[in-house]
Formats: C-alpha cells, sequence, structure tokens
C-alpha cells in the first residue's frame, strides 16, 4: 500500500445536500481529464497531488462516524483517475460502514464498472449532448461516456446523471441531444450554472447565472426521457 492515498482533501462539516437522504462526509481526489471552463473545484483540476496519508484519512473517518456521519462522497477531480479508488471505497464501506456515493465523468469505464457492485449511489455528469464535448470539456473519447452510462443503467445500485445547464451553450438542440443520451433513465437533474470570480474559465466568470425559467423549460421539454426529472437551484 502506498503510504498515501488519492484523497487530497476533504469538507470538515458534513454535508446534507450531497448525497441524498444522507449526512454525508465529502472527501476529493485531485487531478482531472477533462477542462472544464466552469468547474467549482478548479483547485482539484490539472496534475494529481500529494493525497493524505492513509491514517490521516482513517483518523478524519473515525472523527466523522462519531459525528452521526452516515455516507461518503468520492467526487473531483475525477475519482476513476485514482489507482486506490476501489482500495478507497472498502476503506469507507467496510473499516468504517458508510455508505459510498461516487461522482464521475465517465470517462473510465473500466474502473467504474469495478466500482458499481461496490458503491451505493453514482452520480455521472452529462455535460452536454456528444458533439459538444470537445468545445466544451475538451474531451472526444465520448464512446467511453456512453459506455459508462451504459453500465450505471444496468449495473449501479442506485444513480442520477446531471448537466449544469449554461444557457448561452445548452441550446434546445443540444440538450435534444442529452435527452436522447438519458433516455430511459432513473433520475436526471438539471443543475444551474452559478458563475464565481475563481472559475478557470475567465469567460465563464461573467456568464449569467442560469435562470429557473430556463431550468423548468428544459424540465418540460425533456420529460418521459427519465423516471424522475430534478432541478437544482432553479
Amino acid at each position: 500500500m502506498n503510504s498515501r492515498s488519492s484523497i487530497y482533501a476533504y469538507l470538515e462539516k458534513p454535508s446534507m445536500v450531497d448525497y441524498p437522504k444522507h449526512f454525508a462526509a465529502v472527501f476529493f481526489t485531485s487531478g482531472c481529464n477533462f477542462a472544464c471552463g466552469f468547474c467549482h473545484n478548479a483547485a482539484l483540476m490539472g496534475k494529481k497531488q500529494a493525497g493524505l496519508s492513509w491514517e490521516r484519512l482513517e483518523n478524519a473517518c473515525t472523527k466523522f462516524k462519531k459525528d452521526w456521519v452516515n455516507g461518503v462522497v468520492i467526487t473531483g477531480g475525477e475519482p476513476t483517475l485514482a489507482p486506490d479508488l476501489v482500495e478507497l471505497i472498502h476503506l469507507f464501506k467496510d473499516r468504517f460502514g458508510f455508505d459510498v456515493k461516487l461522482d464521475t465523468n465517465g470517462s473510465n469505464p473500466e474502473l467504474l464498472a469495478e466500482c458499481l457492485p461496490l458503491v451505493d449511489y453514482v452520480a455521472m455528469d452529462i455535460k452536454t449532448g456528444f458533439s459538444g464535448y470537445p468545445d466544451l470539456v475538451h474531451y472526444s473519447a465520448t464512446a467511453n461516456i456512453q459506455r459508462s452510462i451504459d453500465l450505471i443503467r444496468a449495473e449501479a445500485k442506485d444513480y442520477e446523471f446531471r448537466t449544469t445547464v449554461i444557457e448561452s451553450f445548452h441550446t434546445d438542440e443540444q440538450m435534444d441531444e442529452v435527452a436522447k443520451i438519458i433516455e430511459g433513465s432513473k433520475r436526471y437533474a438539471l443543475q444551474a450554472f452559478i458563475p464565481r470570480d475563481e472559475l478557470p474559465g475567465k469567460a465563464f466568470r461573467t456568464l449569467p447565472r442560469t435562470t429557473a425559467a430556463r431550468l423548468h423549460q428544459l424540465k418540460a421539454r425533456m420529460a418521459g426521457t427519465a423516471d424522475e426529472i430534478l432541478l437544482r437551484g432553479a
């Protein structure tokens, strides 16, 4: 075992919004193979950084357990780039008894397939229609994205797909592509884009926040493509 884990940081206070129906500890891996200018975790993008020692990670879990935490979110960065992801899941579940939610961009279906029997919930970003991936996130291997979607729908215990809607990019045409991608899924969330000064793409920092009207419009447009369509930030 490497002396350091792939967990780079964690929220000191548990979250009530990051894992449905759970009081959850949120752990971050570093490094990502997408380059989203609107990423709210920009500090975790790019090259992989030194992680916490396993001892420090276990101490954090012990504290969270005492604080009535019952779930863990592994997010990033992109967690499926972490070579010890399976080991981390076993630590959280077997050692401490947490339910585990995994966030992913869907770019590593091979490791995702290994993780699906272990985790309790998967949240996968559908960044846009496949035709928009090269421009929006600088990633073009959309066959990997499709494979991950198929794996999650077939094998995940519980899951959601989600899209952060940027009104100037996520046109009706792009969202019609997304509707085809998610058709027949269990749960899909439309999330508001919120501009921030620290976003990595300067052009995104001054874009308007997604309006509630646009989110509701898209919910109606995409009705029937998933069993449940959620709005976040409307």
